[in-house]
């Protein structure tokens, strides 16, 4: 019997199937033989001892021109033990329904069921805060809700970053030299007047050169894409216009991995995104990790050096060194 995958995430027919990982993630499944599954975070439910959901079969198609990229069937009703793999690809806000979401999770059958990412591991490595336990890596970061030492901090490190915490995209960042007259205006509009955390980050000049992201499995760096600004912004994300550009990983991207590996693979978090300007590292992404296709794109990879091929590989090995069906 062919294995089943279930892939969480927002609305597929939403989606830009040119750039979005978890789309290549299905097509690679896919081609294995793996019978593919959709749901959203809100058809996750609770029931007589069990973690259920309502799924609907997809089939994806590349290339999709003329045609629409996926074919969904009618949703159907499985317990989560059903799949072999769910992929939690749901992208952040981590808000309230996210939060739920994992908890959820947190009750599949264990010895039955991979999850990538794992559920615990995604409450816990908060995308802005995580990296701190390595903060040694990090360009100087302050986190609170405090104005008056958040504008004392910007004068000292002259030039900041302010973030949202729970921020996604780019959205919310905004950055200030330290004499800016809406400096003050911006830190209460982001903290809701000293009532919620922010972090805020010292400057990075060459973040105009570009940030980079490398994407980790299993801790070990796969791929690079350099993401640059445009003219207009200040954010490099892809997702508000950022240039994706040919990056490859240095010894540098080795170096903070190698730190992270054995913090990663203990919450299991096995697929990541790593965010570096300037040899610094500025976030970790785990919900949903991107880059797979530009990744793939620009250094034109083929076979099975592609990254979604790596991922596969990567899940296929775990499955064949469980002992006795237990995934370990």
């Amino acid at each position: 019997m062919s294995k089943k995958y279930l892939f969480i995430m927002d609305t597929i027919t939403d989606i830009d199937p040119s750039k979005d990982t978890t789309f290549v993630l299905m097509l690679e499944s896919q081609r294995r033989g793996v019978n593919n599954y959709y749901c959203q975070i809100a058809d996750l439910m609770w029931a007589d001892g069990n973690t259920k959901v309502s799924a609907q079969a997809i089939t994806v198609f590349s290339p999709w021109q003329n045609r629409d990229y996926c074919a969904l069937k009618a949703p159907e009703f499985f317990n989560l033990s059903d799949f072999a793999v769910v992929w939690m690809r749901k992208d952040p806000p981590v808000d309230q329904d996210f939060l739920v979401a994992t908890m959820l999770l947190d009750m599949h059958d264990h010895p039955r069921t991979l999850m990538m990412n794992n559920p615990q591991g995604l409450r816990l490595a908060n995308e802005k805060l995580w990296g701190l336990m390595a903060f040694e890596l990090m360009p100087h970061t302050v986190v609170s809700a405090h104005a008056t030492f958040l504008r004392e901090k910007c004068r000292e490190f002259g030039k900041v970053v302010l973030k949202p915490i729970f921020g996604a995209g780019g959205a919310g960042i905004l950055v200030f030299d330290h004499n800016d007259r809406n400096l003050s205006s911006a830190i209460d509009l982001l903290t809701e007047h000293g009532q919620k955390v922010i972090t805020m980050q010292k400057f990075i000049p060459k973040a105009r050169e570009g940030d980079k992201r490398v994407l980790l499995l299993g801790g070990e760096p796969i791929g690079a894409v350099l993401r640059v600004p445009h003219d207009q912004d200040h954010r490099a994300n892809m997702h508000v216009g950022g240039n994706a550009l040919k990056a490859k990983i240095d010894d540098n991207d080795r170096h903070i991995a190698a730190i992270l590996k054995p913090k990663l693979l203990e919450l299991g978090l096995h697929f990541v995104g790593i965010d570096i300007i300037d040899k610094k590292l500025t976030e970790i992404n785990v919900t949903s990790p991107t880059g797979a296709q530009e990744i793939d794109a620009l250094d034109k990879r083929m076979g099975s050096d592609r990254i979604p091929a790596q991922v596969m590989d990567y899940v296929d090995h775990i499955f064949s060194v469980a002992n006795d069906g237990k995934i370990i």
